[in-house]
């Protein structure tokens, strides 16, 4: 495929998509961005407020279900379990836009609580509405990737809508198409999901569907489970009942061990938060009352995302065009692996490519970054490229393969990871013996002499600093020469 993203698959201006509100998405990688349903709730757009009680709804409605015993087995997979909606190009898969979905572990999870945690749905004595991450806050396993992807099930046929709008009028008709969408309304009153159709972008013979910028995030929901630990003491503080706040405050006083560390204080806030889970309430109520910055920390994560993996990640693609033969792949996955990898490490160091991985001069330390950006190098490949294989032992970063027999698996890593030792030593080659692959590369990238130095230190111990198999990529901003261009 020759696309890289919407704009450049289907002739449109990123002004055009801009007025719309639409990300512009990628077109061979999702990108990891979601959908917080707390914008939705927080926003003063009416659709979108109409949106967040249509959740709230539907959730009442499964909750009426569970409590008067009608939910058997089937039901659960019918109206708690959805497949990912691929088709937005967002999420966490990093390998191309199939994610796994909700399954009935997220159904159970919020079936079990149904009765408890939900039970309050539409007469909210705390908090001034309901929210679907209260699941995240409880229950161990429900993330981010959960909430969004049961968000955007419920939203659907307001995001087909949206899509439609801006095909209808930006693109020509032999770039569009009718599509069914399965599962785009649910009827309350027969209690089942209906499809509908809409026109909408055709891509590789499937459609694709635009997502606004302004109900995205990254890296968590706005009410989330760090935030819970990080702000705990802000909590008991609004609670009003002296008498409970005393006893919040005792039980988590007697949860804490002599000379707690802090791992024992994050401990006893769960405990506590156990014992008294009207605490979750207040935690919900305190991230209402600061909703705007929620929405203002939003922007500004869709915007710093839109600068790296839009601008400067297309620019990367650029430098790929003019390199012809880069697209002469080598005859075998190691060599064609081994050669993504000297290119990217050659677009960091020498290129200006190390500005990809800075926010107002501060390295953003993240391996999905490197992940993404070693995998739109593979872009127009012969091979295949599977992010997140998971052969019985655990995923790998990247599989490479060209048929059965030809194999390789790639690990990516930051040099700052307290783990380094252990997965240099043992990680690569369980992946490479767990999935028949037969070599495996691994790339460490650092972004301080200190950290490089704890990495050459490292492969000194384990005596594989000579490895043709080890990269190491410089991602310093302080030793590149200042001529340098991205």
């Amino acid at each position: 495929m020759s696309a890289l993203y919407f704009s450049d698959a289907f002739g449109v201006s990123e002004s055009a998509l801009e007025k719309h509100g639409a990300f512009n998405v990628s077109l061979v990688v999702d990108l990891p961005l979601f959908i917080d349903p707390f914008l939705l709730f927080n926003s003063q757009k009416a659709e979108y407020q109409s949106l967040h009680a249509q959740i709230i709804d539907y959730l009442t409605y499964l909750r009426d279900l569970a409590v008067a015993g009608e939910m058997s087995q089937a039901g659960l997979r019918n109206l708690f379990c959805f497949s990912e909606v691929k088709q937005t190009w967002l999420g966490f898969s990093h390998s191309d836009n199939s994610g796994r979905g909700l399954g009935m572990k997220f159904a159970h999870a919020l079936a079990d609580n149904l009765h408890s945690l939900f039970s309050s749905f539409g007469s909210e004595k705390i908090t001034k509405s309901s929210h679907l991450e209260k699941l995240c806050l409880i229950r161990e396993g429900v993330g981010r990737d959960m909430i969004s992807d049961f968000t955007t099930n419920l939203i659907l046929g307001y995001l087909c809508e949206y899509t439609q709008a801006f095909a209808l009028k930006h693109l020509a008709p032999e770039m569009r198409a009718e599509f069914a969408v399965n599962r785009a309304r649910f009827h309350r009153n027969t209690g089942t999901w209906a499809a509908e159709r809409f026109t909408l972008p055709k891509f590789a013979d499937d459609f694709v569907i635009l997502t606004p910028k302004d109900i995205l995030t990254k890296d968590d929901t706005w009410i989330n489970k760090k935030d819970f630990i990080r702000e705990y003491h802000e909590i008991p503080r609004a609670i009003g009942d002296a008498e409970l706040r005393d006893r919040v405050d005792g039980y988590f006083r007697r949860m804490l061990p002599k000379n707690p560390k802090q791992k024992d204080h994050a401990s006893a806030m769960r405990l506590t938060a156990i014992e008294f889970p009207i605490l979750y309430d207040y935690f919900i109520r305190y991230k209402e009352n600061h909703g705007h910055e929620a929405e203002q920390l939003s922007l500004e994560k869709v915007d710093a995302s839109h600068l790296v993996y839009v601008r400067q990640f297309g620019e990367l693609i650029a430098l790929l065009k003019a390199q012809t033969s880069f697209y002469s792949e080598p005859l075998t996955s190691k060599d064609a692996a081994r050669e993504k990898v000297a290119f990217l490490k050659d677009v960091i160091e020498n290129k200006g490519g190390f500005r990809l991985f800075y926010h107002h001069g501060v390295p953003i330390k993240k391996e999905e970054d490197l992940q993404i950006l070693y995998r739109l190098v593979w872009h127009k490949t012969r091979y295949d490229v599977s992010r997140e294989v998971n052969d019985g032992r655990g995923p790998a970063d990247f599989k490479i393969s060209y048929g059965a027999a030809d194999k390789t698996i790639v690990e990516m890593k930051l040099a700052s990871n307290t783990g380094l030792r252990r997965q240099l030593e043992n990680q690569a080659e369980i992946y490479q013996k767990a999935s028949d692959a037969k070599s495996a590369l691994k790339v460490i990238i650092y972004f301080t002499p200190e950290e490089r130095a704890r990495a050459v230190g490292i492969l000194r111990e384990l005596k594989i600093e000579q490895s043709p198999d080890i990269v190491l990529i410089d991602a310093r901003n302080d030793n590149k020469p200042s001529g340098s261009k991205a």
